[in-house]
């Protein structure tokens, strides 16, 4: 399950190899100066894929809630008007926290536009 705001970005998801990708369209709910995303659209995208490999991670587990503890995202070149694509990587996952990197492409997964480092809080046996 993705949270609300992925609704808000109109993402899908994909399941690639052995793991989801989020899709993104671009239209005009994440037009930062024209012809480019906006960053918050970027973040929140990188959001929803860190989310989503960290619920495939745990979906043996009957989805303990995960609350997001920090976030960094570095913003490497401008998002442009086409498709953009998100993907996470669980890089720690332990009985309590778990560290997410995501990335953002667009025609290029070796050319991210942005990528994120997130922590999370897993409340495991409170759902």
């Amino acid at each position: 399950m993705l949270p609300p705001y992925a609704r808000l970005l109109g993402v899908a998801v994909e399941m690639v190899g052995d793991g989801p990708e989020i899709v993104m369209p671009f239209g005009q709910h994440v037009v930062g100066r024209p012809g480019y995303l906006q960053g918050g659209a970027i973040a929140g995208l990188l959001e929803v894929a860190a989310v989503a490999a960290l619920r495939h991670a745990l979906a043996g587990e009957e989805g303990p809630p995960v609350k997001p503890v920090n976030a960094t995202v570095d913003f490497i070149r401008g998002g442009r008007d086409r498709t953009t694509r998100a993907a996470g990587t669980i890089t720690r996952l332990s009985a309590r926290i778990a560290t997410v990197t995501a990335i953002a492409w667009q025609d290029d997964r070796a050319r991210p536009i942005a990528s994120a480092r997130m922590n999370y809080l897993i409340e495991r046996g409170a759902a």
